[in-house]
């Protein structure tokens, strides 16, 4: 079974910022071997979690996993995206969709606060 994955971030006024977001979703998908990889954004950027699920549809991926680009569980991880999912699911029966948690916790997190601490002191 094909797997769509969706790099799932807020979205900013300021492209360069959804840019980079994209780029982290390519960079994923070049280091994984993960063939079907989208960013999408909750607001102010394109595209949208609908949209990205249903280019992936349109693909015959039933099958998504979403991964929110996010360092905590606020709000928008609590509220927004699970009512998405929930109304994505209600407009295309046979997708199975699931969130992964947001980025905090990780223990890949210390480790990079390391690395922005040393090459400040550096």
């Amino acid at each position: 079974m094909n797997i769509g994955i969706i790099v799932f971030a807020h979205g900013s006024r300021i492209e360069p910022a959804n840019q980079a977001v994209r780029a982290v979703a390519t960079e994923f998908a070049r280091a994984g071997g993960h063939p079907h990889v989208e960013a999408a954004f909750l607001e102010l950027g394109h595209p949208s979690l609908e949209e990205a699920v249903a280019r992936f549809a349109d693909q015959g991926i039933q099958r998504i996993i979403v991964i929110p680009y996010f360092l905590t569980l606020g709000m928008h991880l609590e509220r927004d995206l699970p009512r998405l999912v929930q109304d994505i699911s209600n407009k295309k029966s046979g997708l199975h969709i699931t969130v992964t948690p947001p980025l905090d916790g990780h223990p890949a997190l210390v480790e990079i606060l390391q690395a922005r601490a040393l090459a400040a002191i550096s």
